[in-house]
């Protein structure tokens, strides 16, 4: 194993596949990256990209996993493994769309799909604890694919105090950080978060954290009154006017995770099954309209974004990069744009790497760093104590 790592952190440029499975529960995510140094020396060039859907069974009995709904070891046994399978498939997949021989690939990085996170302590067998869990085999990966598969990278900031998350700011720190200008990026998957990179910081200065729902209650709202995965485009919500007691009601209900300063995360823990089931009972007993709610929805999206950006933030951020499924959200854009009018708020593409391709390129970049033995948390993001190595090597 030892001649392995020595073989690969001795190249210059290095092919890594990186592997994301998201709160949306859309799919796997997998990118094709070409790395080249270390820390803040690090170069990167993106090669290619693609995502494995998964289909409407899977999603449901995931749903039913990460929402508490249904559980037990078998369960998380059997998804461990099929998870792991999707993302050696995945990797497989974007060889042949890039043209490349697998054998080419020297290392892999895989967040897998988390199912629980306790970021807040609570009582077990007589203790307090912490934790959280990623699935997503990696040893499955590393059999199929033919090298080593860095992966269940969480743990070890939550074991040095952090909350485990926000990760992929440590990346952005490295890949995006500008001398002269103050930038923001947004990531609006099934949760939204924020990475704030002062002009001329040093990576003590990021600021990352959740701001709370991004698509996450948006496409439950969808799937509930509109029968579809999510409101394409956000036509419905463009069609709908905002209710003003929803809207305060929604803030209500979060005023404790929106006033807690950073570090701070989020999850379907706070927007599972019995929060939406009392926002829609709500919704419907007050007789709005299906488009009135998913109008409702997305400006609050849009406004914890604007809120968590005002509130800790500072100075203002000149430009916010959008990436994730929400940046396909025009309505939400919209709003995010009336309500940050001094910021201009610009597509992820736009900084090398295509939005949707971000998070998966990221955990390469972390691979890479676990595989050099360096840190590549951020504890001024996660809270942790001190800087760690995150993340296990399976060969």
């Amino acid at each position: 194993m030892k001649h392995i790592l020595e073989e690969i952190t001795a190249k210059k440029k290095k092919l890594a596949l990186g592997f994301m499975s998201g709160t949306s529960l859309d799919g796997m995510d997998a990118a094709l990256v070409e790395i080249e140094g270390t820390g803040a020396s690090t170069k990167i060039r993106f090669l290619d990209f693609l995502t494995l859907p998964y289909d409407d069974a899977l999603r449901e009995v995931l749903m039913k996993a990460v929402m508490g709904e249904e559980g037990g070891s078998r369960l998380v046994c059997g998804l461990n493994f099929l998870i792991g399978d999707l993302g050696a498939e995945a990797a497989l997949a974007l060889c042949r769309k890039a043209g490349i021989e697998k054998e080419s690939v020297d290392f892999a990085g895989s967040h897998g799909q988390t199912i629980y996170h306790l970021n807040n302590p609570v009582s077990l067998g007589g203790r307090t604890i912490r934790g959280t869990l990623q699935i997503g085999e990696a040893a499955v990966i590393a059999e199929k694919l033919g090298c080593p598969v860095v992966s269940d990278f969480r743990v070890r900031d939550m074991a040095a105090g952090g909350q485990g998350a926000p990760l992929v700011p440590y990346t952005e720190y490295l890949l995006y950080r500008q001398e002269h200008k103050t930038i923001a990026l947004q990531n609006i998957g099934g949760i939204g978060n924020v990475t704030f990179l002062p002009a001329g910081c040093g990576p003590e200065g990021i600021l990352a954290f959740d701001t709370g729902p991004g698509n996450m209650v948006i496409d439950a709202a969808a799937r509930a009154l509109l029968g579809t995965a999510r409101d394409d485009e956000g036509r419905a919500a463009a069609a709908g006017k905002i209710n003003d007691g929803l809207l305060r009601w929604m803030f209500t209900f979060d005023s404790d995770y929106l006033e807690q300063r950073p570090p701070k995360t989020t999850g379907r823990e706070r927007y599972n099954a019995d929060y939406i089931g009392k926002l829609l009972a709500r919704s419907l007993d007050a007789g709005l309209a299906a488009n009135d709610i998913m109008a409702t929805v997305t400006r609050y999206t849009a406004e914890t974004i604007a809120l968590g950006i005002g509130k800790f933030c500072s100075p203002p951020p000149e430009e916010l990069y959008v990436s994730g499924g929400g940046l396909h959200n025009k309505t939400l854009l919209r709003f995010i744009r009336e309500l940050l009018p001094g910021c201009t708020v610009k597509a992820g593409d736009e900084l090398g790497i295509p939005a949707g391709a971000k998070e998966a390129a990221a955990f390469a970049m972390l691979a890479n760093e676990t595989l050099h033995g360096l840190c590549n948390n951020a504890p001024a993001a996660t809270g942790a104590s001190h800087p760690v190595v995150m993340g296990k090597i399976s060969f």
